[in-house]
């Protein structure tokens, strides 16, 4: 089994982050660090360009959460998927037969996360695996 982490640089992923180590290294299981880099568009140089930027913004921040990881003992694998990022996450889910989904919210209401069509919305109603959803901050700060 494995701890899936969406990890984006966002506030919110980066207490994310603690909280899925801390999991990960509870259950004694890798964390598979995933991060959903599908570029807008569908054809063009542009395209091309923006999912390479994409792309390499998703392996500047993962490399920063595999210290993290390092730092704290529990052993990480790192997918940068061209999908959304609830599909990658559930794909990584599904071929790492995780234990849970983790992913941190940027503190939205829940009116405007299903409005908008916010990653740990839509995990929520269409993981079959376990969402842990992490608020940006902690209570009282």
């Amino acid at each position: 089994m494995s701890v899936v982490l969406g990890y984006d640089q966002s506030p919110g992923a980066a207490r994310a982050l603690r909280v899925a180590i801390e999991v990960a290294a509870a259950f004694d299981e890798r964390l598979v660090l995933v991060y959903g880099a599908a570029a807008p568009g569908i054809t063009g140089e542009e395209y091309q360009a923006h999912h390479d930027a994409v792309r390499q913004a998703g392996r500047s921040g993962l490399d920063r959460a595999v210290r993290a990881a390092d730092e704290a003992g529990v052993p990480s694998t790192v997918e940068i998927i061209d999908e959304k990022p609830e599909q990658a996450l559930m794909d990584a889910a599904s071929r790492h037969g995780a234990r849970v989904i983790v992913v941190g919210s940027w503190g939205e209401s829940p009116m405007r996360g299903a409005l908008l069509g916010s990653t740990p919305h839509k995990l929520l109603h269409l993981s079959t695996v376990p969402v842990l959803c992490v608020p940006t901050a902690e209570e009282g700060s």
